[in-house]
């Protein structure tokens, strides 16, 4: 939740979006329905395999609720989710290839990892990256899954893993032995995305932290909470500013005025009732990230928030807000564009930004993340995502000329890492 790390749906014809309309409900487009979801009649009766059971020393779940499909500013169709991986035997298990496999189609590989790639596709628990493919026994991992596809109709019903591995082939031995399987099917959402407004006003946002990178600032940040593991960040954004000259900060990085995007109003994505609020909290000196140790409570680390029930089981999360600027309150109805509070540096932040989120729960860290597309939006270019990943800090220039650029209207896309992104003024 801080700028910097260091400082689907089923192919289906129609387009499948859940507008939050002005007045508060929901508009569903017009979606075929998918053959896995015809009524049982229709379908011939589908007997069990006869085939003899294997033992699979490495066990294959998949996390959180079942992924979406969403339309990127880039022109694809993304899907990101991810497996916890188990060695449930008595000997090492060493991962030498993963393939994610099209169900329907097992010959249609989606994605292939082996070696420094597969490695880094993996991480522990704690979160941290892995630093080898090999799980000791009775230890887990977790396999990050980004897929891209060129268009809607080419995204798969159902995908599964394919496990090239070493391990123990039987409960009897502490020998690894080369062996395979597949496992790990999961269903593709068909579900309607939410479309919302934007979360904030004006030109030169940029997208930081966001989809698809899969390091541990937001993506990898899984958190155990309420006896549950989830990853409410997976789709979460740190929206900062750029000013004319193409830079985020400009004088004294002590102090807070100093950030282009300080100050600026935070509005409401929809119709929605206010869940909770925090509106106390100090603001952090930007420049460092403040103690691990100095937050007492899951609340605090996000600092001066507000929580949104959009309906349908959606929530939207706003943290970093300034002390006392929240103008909010529980239970309140709010109206999309509204002003529900102003972009600080409050909780476990660097820098003045607005850390945004939907999840499929009221508790940010403790539900899942899920995917949106925003209406209103214009991409305006694009920082360069290798230069960004190297920095320390934010300083500098980061898109010099960005307000000449072409402004290419992107409605009812998700905006990707590093994006700078227009938003209408209101």
């Amino acid at each position: 939740m801080h700028p910097r790390g260091k400082c689907m749906l089923a192919a289906i014809a129609a387009a499948a979006t859940l507008t939050l309309s002005a007045c508060g409900g929901a508009a569903l487009a017009s979606v075929q329905q998918p053959a896995a979801q015809q009524p049982a009649a229709q379908r011939p009766a589908v007997l069990p395999s006869s085939g003899p059971a294997t033992f699979t020393p490495v066990t294959v779940a998949p996390l959180g609720t079942a992924p979406a499909a969403f339309p990127g500013t880039d022109g694809r169709y993304h899907l990101v989710y991810e497996y916890e991986l188990t060695n449930t035997k008595a000997a090492p298990a060493t991962i030498e290839r993963a393939d994610i496999l099209d169900a329907a189609s097992p010959s249609r590989v989606l994605a292939t990892w082996s070696g420094k790639a597969l490695i880094g596709q993996l991480r522990t628990l704690l979160p941290a990256p892995a630093t080898t493919a090999v799980i000791e026994p009775d230890v887990s991992r977790l396999l990050f899954v980004e897929l891209s596809f060129p268009s809607r109709s080419a995204v798969p019903a159902a995908v599964t893993l394919h496990l090239q591995l070493r391990a123990a082939a039987n409960p009897g031995t502490s020998t690894p032995t080369p062996m395979q399987y597949t496992a790990g099917r999961i269903t593709i959402s068909p579900a309607s995305l939410p479309v919302i407004s934007p979360p904030l006003a004006g030109k030169g946002w940029v997208v930081g932290n966001g989809c698809c990178n899969n390091l541990i600032t937001h993506r990898g940040s899984f958190q155990s909470i309420d006896g549950g593991l989830y990853d409410g960040q997976r789709f979460a954004i740190d929206y900062m500013r750029l000013n004319a000259a193409g830079e985020l900060v400009s004088g004294d990085t002590h102090q807070e005025s100093s950030y282009v995007d300080y100050g600026a109003s935070v509005l409401a994505v929809a119709n929605a009732t206010v869940v909770s609020t925090a509106n106390n909290l100090p603001n952090q000196p930007p420049g460092t990230l403040p103690d691990p140790g100095s937050f007492n409570t899951v609340e605090e680390v996000d600092g001066n928030q507000v929580t949104l029930s959009l309906g349908h089981g959606l929530y939207a999360f706003y943290a970093h807000l300034i002390e006392g600027s929240v103008t909010v309150h529980r239970g309140e109805r709010v109206h999309t564009g509204e002003v529900i509070g102003k972009l600080g540096n409050s909780g476990n932040t660097s820098a003045p930004h607005l850390h945004f989120q939907i999840t499929s729960g009221p508790v940010p860290l403790g539900s899942e993340g899920v995917p949106y597309v925003i209406g209103g939006l214009g991409l305006a270019g694009q920082i360069n995502i290798a230069k960004w990943e190297a920095s320390d800090d934010i300083v500098g220039v980061w898109a010099p000329g960005w307000t000449r650029n072409k402004v290419t209207p992107e409605n009812g896309r998700f905006p990707l890492n590093v994006n700078i992104v227009n938003f209408p003024q209101t």
